[in-house]
């Protein structure tokens, strides 16, 4: 996410869910004719930053969904979360190309620094860490991506360095000069929808 976004659930450290029905609403009517779950639960999660219980009710009793199906999409696709994410989203890859390449030391010393395990957040809401079994750059290995920035053939040593570069944001500069950071264009192959958030 860009720094200067802000993400309404910050102020849920309590757990409690601060949703305004006029936010789901707006964002129903929006989507109004198009009958895409997935783009208003895109929607949802830009504006609080994960999917809140209430909100889905909300999409549930105006769209006329039953709240089943609405949570069968919500947790079929990885980029959804039911609860509240960190301001910078960490997800390290696991899948055998990274693994054999050392990716579970890269984990190991990512949770050290940031005092979680993997599929926590951290106390301050300032990074949440997400482990994959595979983020498609398997010869890049071992993967980390941040903030929608991916990073290849990351070593323990460069965690911290990694780590204050969400912190401070990444330099788009710093970026193109390092060939090791690349940015991933996903697309549906029907319908040409980004299947990346475009804030990043």
């Amino acid at each position: 996410m860009k720094q200067d976004t802000v993400i309404k659930n910050k102020d849920n450290i309590d757990g409690q869910e601060k949703v305004d029905s006029k936010d789901i609403l707006r964002i129903l009517e929006k989507q109004e004719g198009r009958g895409g779950l997935i783009a208003i639960l895109e929607e949802i999660q830009a504006e609080y930053g994960y999917l809140p219980e209430k909100s889905l009710r909300i999409v549930s009793d105006k769209t006329g969904r039953s709240l089943v199906d609405i949570y069968g999409v919500a947790t079929f696709y990885r980029s959804f979360s039911l609860k509240p994410r960190g301001k910078h989203l960490i997800c390290a890859c696991l899948g055998t190309a990274c693994h054999v390449r050392g990716a579970p030391r890269v984990v190991e010393e990512l949770e050290r620094q940031l005092g979680i395990e993997a599929g926590q957040t951290t106390a301050d809401k300032e990074f949440t860490l997400e482990t994959a079994n595979c983020l498609g750059a398997c010869a890049l290995g071992p993967v980390v991506v941040i903030d929608g920035h991916y990073f290849s053939k990351v070593r323990k040593s460069r965690v911290s360095q990694l780590l204050d570069g969400a912190v401070k944001g990444f330099d788009k500069t710093e970026i193109g000069k390092d060939k090791r950071i690349f940015p991933l264009d996903v697309s549906c192959p029907h319908c040409n929808h980004a299947l990346k958030d475009e804030t990043f």
